[in-house]
Formats: structure tokens, sequence, C-alpha cells
């Protein structure tokens, strides 16, 4: 009892202040030679938003390789809400993705139309079905689909200023619309026995205009050209620390583009 009598205890709540919310106590000291990455969420869970363990190991990655995170989402509603449990739709229920994505971002975080390349030296994806709901119609229109407004000019204005873009799992779907010609990866393009069940999003890259490139889940793709780095993360089935891992060389290649 004494621990929760703690716990929910105004001192300890008093603790909890806004500048203690700050980027750099969060995830990074600030420091002059840091690469400055934007990270774009798109929800809370990976059936309706963003994929937890993919933002957590974007997150992680970069706190290792010296970022200055800034995070991100759009202030509208989500597609529609999941229950993980069941993986079923929950009817007559609406949530925002800015205020999910904040789960995530534990509260630091900002709308996505605040977003300005000039800010930033590069900008991340991760993966989940909210990239294919929230921040494009991909997962109902496929090679039709549209891509948000503000997803569509944070991708091109990082692009015309030549800086580093990363995208995981599903994402990179995002860029291979917005960005014609553009080569990413999300994996195989065969379903291999079950191990790659979403290898059909290779061929709806292609038809989309873009380059897809097989790789592991272990490796990152670099389009040198357009300075755009993909990875598969959950795109494969398999143990959690190969999908970091590739995660990790994603996060990598971005900072070496970022020269920092």
């Amino acid at each position: 009892m004494f621990a929760v009598r703690s716990i929910a205890s105004k001192s300890y709540f008093s603790l909890i202040k806004p500048k203690a919310l700050s980027v750099g106590l969060l995830h990074n000291s600030a420091n002059c030679s840091a690469a400055k990455v934007a990270v774009v969420l798109s929800g809370c869970g990976v059936y309706d938003g963003t994929e937890i363990h993919e933002a957590s190991a974007i997150l992680v990655h970069l706190s290792r390789g010296g970022a200055d995170v800034l995070m991100y989402a759009p202030n509208i509603c989500q597609m529609h809400v999941i229950d993980h449990s069941k993986g079923q739709p929950v009817e007559k229920e609406s949530r925002n993705v800015l205020a999910e994505s904040a789960r995530i971002a534990r509260g630091n975080i900002a709308d996505l139309a605040q977003l300005n390349a000039s800010n930033h030296d590069a900008v991340i994806f991760p993966g989940g079905f909210g990239a294919a709901k929230n921040l494009s119609t991909f997962a109902v229109d496929g090679k039709d689909c549209k891509v948000s407004h503000d997803v569509a000019r944070v991708l091109k204005d990082f692009h015309q200023a030549g800086k580093p873009i990363g995208l995981c799992c599903i994402s990179p779907v995002l860029a291979a619309k917005v960005l014609p010609g553009v080569e990413v990866t999300v994996g195989h393009e065969e379903e291999d026995g079950g191990k790659w069940p979403y290898a059909g999003t290779a061929q709806a890259i292609t038809a989309l205009g873009a380059k897809h490139c097989v790789k592991e889940v272990t490796e990152a793709h670099v389009d040198q050209k357009n300075k755009v780095v993909t990875s598969p993360a959950f795109m494969c089935e398999t143990k959690l620390h190969l999908i970091f891992d590739g995660i990790g060389a994603l996060v990598k290649d971005v900072l070496k583009l970022c020269g920092k």
C-alpha cells in the first residue's frame, strides 16, 4: 500500500512538468553537432496506427546514434479503431491520430502540419497499418491510393532539400507514391511459405512507378540518388531482434546520409 500511495501522491505528479518533456531530456541531450531527426507517427497500435515496436526501435537506435529527435503526427481522426485482442474493428468508436501517437511519444509530440524540413536533417516514418490507413489510403485503394496532404508535403520538401528519408515496413509505399522512380524495399517479392505474408506489396510498389529491391529483414536499402532508406521490419514473420537489427541498419544509414 505504501508503494501505491507514493506513486499516486501529489509530490510524484509534481515532478511531471512541461519542461521535463523536452526532447533533450526524453531522447537525447541537444548539441550543435547532433542530427535533428523528425519521426512521423500514425497512431498507436499495429492494426490501426504506428507499429509500436518499430517506433521504439527507431527511437533507441536514434538515441544510440546521438540524434536529437522530434516527433509528429497528423491531427486527424483514425480511419477506424481496431480491438487488437480480436483483430476486429470497434463500432462507434473514434480516436485522434495525434492523441494516440502521443502515447508513444510520452506526450512530446507536435502536429504534423508544423513539420518543416528546414528545421531537420532527416525524417523517418515507422510502419504499422496507420501508414496505410491514416497517412494514406493504401490499405483500401492499393496502387490507386492517395497520400495525405501533409505527408506528401513533408516527403517532397525533404526530397527537394536533399535530406534523407527513412521508411520501414509498409511505409515505403508513401515514398513510392509521392517520389516517382524511387528505389525502396519491403523485403521479398514471394511469400516463401508465409515468411513474407505481405509480399504482394512489392508488386503494388512497382505499379506505383517505383523500383522494388529485394532485401532481408536485417538489411536496409539505400537509394543514394534520392537519399531514401528503407527496411522490411514486420513485413517479415520472424524474431523481434532481427527486425530490431534491420531498423538499426536503416537508422545508421539515415544518419550517415546526414553527414553527422
